[in-house]
């Protein structure tokens, strides 16, 4: 009997795996003495983006195969459900750190965004380990980079010509260097941008001066400190030039997204708008998922395409709406109503861009996004009776501006910005046309409705104490 229980639960939890219903946690076999770090805190407003984005991260360096363990830098208030995803199915190990307090937060010029970011400093007390790869959530691995543990002290890309940047760097962990930032961060060290690259940039000032690393043949480390090649870290600006990567020196290995915070590559909107997101999207496919988001997305779909179906069986008519007769009031509704009618319209396609969950993948993202601005300027076609192409011109204008942008076969960026600034000049008059229909639309269907009002209310006395409705 114990063996035929034990066969059933067995044969129970293959079913399981193969469907995809459970799964076992992910656990390393062996401890590396080097490690690829990086940190996790909330207290943005993006703080789920930024835990999708860690994610990824880690469950690509472990599709890569890296020889190195996963380290995640968390704060102690980040949420224990994040925390248990990072450690169970991610395999990566969290260490738990206090908020590093920001002495810099009231520098005229501070971004609130980088409050929390000198908490990266910790990954100098990561003393268990001889090097440490420090990594940003938005860098995309394309090969594996396990030669950078053969670098020295410290090591990091110039994607400035004058500043290193340190969306990823190498470190010798230290408790004596960890310390000594600590005591310069109280005593108040110089620090340009108040966050940890300005930070960093400021504790290690000559390292524009340092050799470039080349890895030794031999697998042996090297010591001081050295510059990495730009292959580290291509600045994605690089790509969007000529399309296509042209680095200079070192491996094409990672990609990183130092650009502005809502353009990040997570971001559905951020394609086509930037190529390279969906290079970031595919990664996350392949890896973590979409599982997510999916039951969001299913029942935003069920909506649309129901009120969709809703407005093409019910069709109002403001032919029978009835007013209290004053020749002020009367002017006073109908000039309301156009306003209303085009805010209503503003509010159709704006609506749903917000309420789109922001991490899904780009082209569920603009799909969603197109059939809820459709089912939107649907219910304003028919509220107000206006005609429908002048309220979709927008609409067909958006899905032109995709298909421009993803247009797959241009030879560089700048004849691709050309085509955009082009297609933007030529729609611009129709978009413009289409709102002086509506408008005069608007005022054509208020003059017919006026008419309507029987002729003995027109002519009635202003002495009448009532007015009836009509």
């Amino acid at each position: 009997m114990d063996c035929n229980a034990a066969f059933l639960r067995c044969s129970t939890m293959l079913f399981l795996l193969g469907l995809g219903l459970c799964h076992l946690p992910f656990t390393k076999a062996t401890s590396f003495r080097n490690a690829y770090a990086t940190m996790m805190y909330v207290g943005t407003p993006r703080d789920y983006e930024f835990y999708v984005a860690v994610r990824v991260l880690l469950k690509s360096l472990s599709k890569l195969n890296v020889q190195a363990d996963l380290v995640v830098i968390a704060s102690v208030d980040v949420p224990l459900r994040w925390i248990r995803a990072f450690e169970e199915e991610d395999g990566a190990k969290v260490v738990r750190v206090e908020n590093m307090e920001n002495p810099y937060k009231h520098q005229d010029n501070f971004d609130k965004r980088f409050k929390l970011s000198l908490n990266k400093l910790y990954a100098w007390s990561l003393v268990d380990y001889d090097r440490v790869v420090m990594l940003d959530a938005d860098n995309l691995f394309l090969q594996n980079t396990d030669e950078l543990f053969q670098c020295g002290q410290f090591c990091a890309v110039f994607i400035n010509p004058c500043v290193f940047h340190t969306g990823l760097f190498v470190l010798q962990p230290s408790t004596v260097v960890f310390k000594d930032m600590v005591h310069e961060l109280q005593n108040g060290r110089e620090n340009p941008d108040g966050a940890d690259q300005g930070f960093i940039a400021s504790y290690f000032p000559e390292l524009l001066d340092k050799p470039m690393f080349h890895p030794p043949a031999n697998g042996s480390k090297l010591r001081g400190a050295y510059r990495l090649p730009l292959g580290y870290q291509m600045d994605a600006s690089y790509y969007y030039l000529k399309l296509r990567w042209s680095v200079p020196c070192g491996p094409n290995s990672v990609i990183t997204f130092p650009g502005a915070p809502w353009l990040k590559p997570w971001y559905w909107w951020s394609w086509p708008v930037l190529p390279l997101g969906i290079q970031w999207h595919e990664q996350r496919r392949q890896t973590l998922g979409y599982g997510a988001e999916m039951a969001v997305i299913l029942i935003q779909s069920a909506i649309y395409l129901g009120v969709i179906a809703m407005t093409r069986l019910a069709r109002p008519s403001f032919s029978k709406l009835c007013y209290r007769r004053s020749d002020k009031s009367i002017n006073l509704v109908h000039n309301s109503l156009k306003i209303v009618a085009l805010w209503c319209i503003l509010a159709a396609y704006v609506t749903p861009f917000f309420i789109i969950p922001h991490t899904v993948h780009p082209l569920l993202g603009w799909i969603l996004y197109l059939l809820g601005a459709f089912a939107l300027c649907s219910i304003a076609i028919n509220v107000f009776l206006l005609p429908m192409l002048p309220v979709l011109v927008p609409w067909l204008g958006i899905v032109g501006a995709l298909t421009v942008m993803s247009f797959p076969w241009y030879p560089d960026g700048v004849v691709r910005a050309l085509s955009v600034f082009v297609y933007a000049f030529c729609s611009a008059p129709f978009v413009w046309a289409s709102m002086v229909r509506i408008v005069a639309f608007l005022c054509q269907l208020s003059l017919e409705r006026e008419a309507f009002l029987p002729a003995r209310l027109v002519e009635s006395s202003s002495n009448s104490w009532f007015n009836k409705l009509y």
